[in-house]
C-alpha cells in the first residue's frame, strides 16, 4: 500500500500556502503525496487583481509558475479542472483540457484521493442582475482582469478621436463598494495620469469620472465606520462619484440604471458586489449553503464526509460566537497555517485542532494617493487607526507575508530587491 494522497484544488492564496507547507512537512518526507489541482498555469495573489486590470501589476513578473515552484516545494502540481465528485470511490472527475483553438490537451480523467482539500475561492455575485453577464466585467481571474485592461485601454484610444465617444467624459461605472471596488476606483484615476504620462490618451483627470456604486448606507460596510467615513472623504477629494444606498435594476452596453429609476451613463462596467463560492460546489453532493459554500465543521472538514476539508471563500466555517470565518485574504492565510497541521493530525489518526479566526484588522490602499485601515491588538475590541505612509507600508506588508508563505524568507527579500530596482528600470504600469 502506498503512501496516502492529499489533493488540493485550488491555487489561490489558500490553496498554494498549503500545498507549500504540506510538501515540505509530507511530501519531502515521503509521508504523503501531495497534489496542487489548479486549471491555470499560474498563481496571482488575487487581493492584487485590481492592480493586473490597470496594468499597474505586470503579471509576468508578479505571476508563480505552479510547475516550477513544485518542484522545489516538495508537492505535485496538476492541472485541470474540477467536474465531479465520487466520494464512494475517492476520486474526482477531471473536465478535458483544451487549447485556445478548442483543441483538446488531455481528455477528461480521474483523480484519486485518500483527503481531499476545496480551496476554490470565490467568484461575483450578480444576484441576476439584468444584464449584468453581458455588460459588466468581473475581476474574479487573472484573464478577466487582462481582459478589463485591454477593453480600458481600447476605450481610452477611442476617446481621443471625438466622433468615437459615446459620452462628454470617458465613464467607469464600479457597482460594489467593498475593498475590490474601492481600490479599483483609485487606481483608475492614478491610471488615467500615467495614460496621459506615456502619451497613449489625452484624457486627464478631469475628462474621466468614475462612479461607485453601493446598496448599502455607506462604502465599505464591512469594515469599521472609521475606515468607511476616512475613505469616503479621500475618495470623495480625488473625484470620485459616489452613490450609496443604491441598487442596481439594469446594466446596459454604455449605462446603469438603478432601481429608482436614474440611470448613470457608462463606457465601462465593473461588477464587484457581493460574492460566492462557484456554482458547481453545489452539484458534488455535499451540504452548501445559498452562497454555494460548503458548510464544514470547525476543524474545517465536510459535514458530510470527514475526508473532504474546505477552506477559504469556498467553506461556510463556524465559529463559537455564532458567525462564520470572513471571507478575506489574512483568514485563509490563518486557515490554511491551521489545517496544514490537521492534515498531518489526520494521518497520525490524532484529534484535529479547531479553527479559530483572530482578527488582524483591515487595510484598504487608495493607490499611490493614500491607505487607510486599522491593526487589532490580540484580545482587543478596537484597533490602532492607521492612515498615510505608516498605513501605505502595513498594505505592502501583506504581500510579503504572502510571499513567505510561498517562496519563503530569503527568496521573498530577493524578490524585494528586485521589485525596487524594477520601480526604476520599468515604466510603472503595462501598456499592452
Amino acid at each position: 500500500m502506498g503512501i496516502p494522497r492529499i489533493v488540493i484544488v485550488g491555487g489561490g492564496a489558500g490553496g498554494l500556502a498549503l500545498a507549500t507547507r504540506l510538501g515540505h512537512t509530507l511530501g519531502k518526507r515521503k509521508r504523503a503525496e501531495v497534489v496542487l489541482l489548479d486549471r491555470s498555469a499560474t498563481h496571482v495573489w488575487k487581493p492584487l487583481l485590481h492592480e493586473l486590470a490597470t496594468g499597474i501589476l505586470n503579471s509576468t513578473m508578479d505571476e508563480v509558475d505552479f510547475r516550477g515552484h513544485s518542484s522545489t516545494h516538495g508537492y505535485r502540481y496538476q492541472r485541470g479542472s474540477l467536474a465531479g465528485l465520487d466520494r464512494d470511490n475517492k476520486t474526482l472527475n477531471l473536465a478535458a483540457i483544451v487549447d485556445e483553438d478548442g483543441k483538446e490537451v488531455l481528455p477528461e480523467r480521474t483523480l484519486a484521493y485518500d483527503y481531499l482539500v476545496l480551496s476554490l475561492g470565490s467568484v461575483s455575485n450578480d444576484f441576476g442582475t439584468q444584464g449584468v453577464a453581458e455588460h459588466c466585467h468581473f475581476i474574479d481571474s487573472p484573464l478577466q482582469a487582462k481582459a478589463f485592461q485591454r477593453d480600458m485601454i481600447n476605450t481610452f484610444l477611442r476617446y481621443a478621436d471625438p466622433t468615437l465617444r459615446e459620452h462628454t467624459t470617458l465613464s467607469v461605472g464600479i457597482v460594489g463598494a467593498g475593498a475590490t471596488g474601492v481600490e479599483l476606483a483609485a487606481e483608475l484615476l492614478d491610471v488615467t495620469r500615467l495614460l496621459n504620462a506615456y502619451g497613449v490618451t489625452d484624457v486627464d483627470d478631469n475628462q474621466i469620472s468614475v462612479h461607485l456604486i453601493e446598496a448599502a448606507p455607506r462604502i465599505l460596510p464591512a469594515l469599521s465606520e472609521r475606515i468607511s467615513q476616512t475613505v469616503h472623504k479621500e475618495l470623495d477629494e480625488l473625484g470620485v462619484n459616489i452613490h450609496v444606498e443604491t441598487a442596481i435594476e439594469e446594466a446596459q452596453e454604455y449605462q446603469l440604471v438603478t432601481k429608482d429609476g436614474e440611470v448613470i451613463e457608462t463606457d465601462l462596467n465593473v461588477w464587484a458586489a457581493g460574492i460566492k463560492a462557484p456554482d458547481f460546489l453545489a452539484d458534488l453532493g455535499l451540504s452548501v449553503n445559498k452562497k454555494n459554500q460548503v458548510c464544514v465543521e470547525q476543524t474545517m472538514q465536510s459535514v458530510d464526509d470527514t475526508s473532504i476539508f474546505a477552506m477559504g471563500d469556498c467553506a461556510s466555517c463556524p465559529q463559537e460566537d455564532g458567525s462564520t470565518v470572513p471571507p478575506t485574504a489574512q483568514a485563509v492565510r490563518q486557515q490554511a497555517s491551521v489545517l496544514a497541521d490537521n492534515l498531518g493530525k489526520a494521518l497520525e489518526g490524532r484529534p484535529l485542532k479547531p479553527f479559530k479566526f483572530r482578527n488582524k484588522g483591515s487595510l484598504v490602499s487608495l493607490a499611490r494617493y493614500d491607505a487607510v485601515g486599522n491593526l487589532m491588538r490580540s484580545g482587543a475590541s478596537r484597533g490602532l487607526f492607521l492612515e498615510g505612509w505608516l498605513a501605505r507600508n502595513a498594505y505592502a506588508s501583506l504581500y510579503r507575508m504572502h510571499q513567505v508563505s510561498i517562496h519563503g524568507v530569503p527568496r521573498t527579500g530577493l524578490t524585494w530587491v528586485v521589485d525596487k530596482l524594477n520601480r526604476y528600470l520599468k515604466p510603472r504600469m503595462k501598456l499592452h
